[in-house]
């Protein structure tokens, strides 16, 4: 029964590094055309007892798109003024491989609880 309660273990740090997976990207989502605005990610570690955790979210430092619209209160004096670092495509691509994963680990934790609970009701007669 050990095994069973480790997989478990192991799926329930597996949903939680996914929600916040795709906690962040729905915040890059909803920021994607929010000026000055950096990406973030966050890198998954893995733990001594098998299970993962989400690390420190990090701020994605590659180039910020530059929009030319003289008339923007962030323009300077070019005419130019820094946008976001988020494509939209990676996003929902990120978000949709989060939520799938999420899905995997809960279907994996359906399965150990459902042989938990078989164990026990043999155990019982």
């Amino acid at each position: 029964m050990g095994d069973l309660f480790s997989s478990m273990s192991a799926s329930v740090s597996g949903m939680s590094a996914q929600s916040t997976r795709l906690r962040l990207s729905a915040e890059n989502i909803a920021n994607a055309d929010t000026p000055g605005y950096r990406r973030k990610l966050v890198p998954f570690e893995q733990v001594l007892d098998g299970t993962v955790r989400p690390g420190e979210v990090r701020l994605d430092r590659s180039e910020r798109e530059r929009i030319f619209d003289p008339a923007h209160p962030m323009a300077g004096e070019d005419g130019y003024y820094e946008g976001s670092n988020v494509n939209l495509m990676i996003e929902i691509a990120d978000a949709r491989e989060a939520q799938r994963s999420y899905e995997a680990n809960l279907r994996m934790f359906d399965q150990a609880r459902q042989m938990t609970s078989s164990i026990l009701d043999l155990l019982r007669r």
